[in-house]
């Protein structure tokens, strides 16, 4: 069952660029993919971050800053 993720846009390039640069670098896949698979995504580095945030696979957390307080 795929998480359903609430992030904006920027956060979603930023985590799909940060692990794709690890894929690329020799990363290992959080994924068990099929070397059928692999070839549908033709060993794209950014196609297999997409795939690994759609499954909410990822150990990523994101800290939004919080407003001032006003009282």
């Amino acid at each position: 069952m795929e998480k359903e993720f609430k992030f904006t846009k920027y956060e979603v390039a930023r985590i799909i660029g940060a692990r794709a640069l690890q894929i690329a670098m020799g990363a290992p896949l959080l994924l068990k993919l099929k070397p059928e698979e692999l070839d549908k995504l033709n060993y794209n580095p950014i196609e297999i971050a997409k795939l690994e945030l759609t499954k909410g696979i990822l150990p990523i957390t994101i800290k939004r800053p919080l407003p001032p307080r006003t009282e």
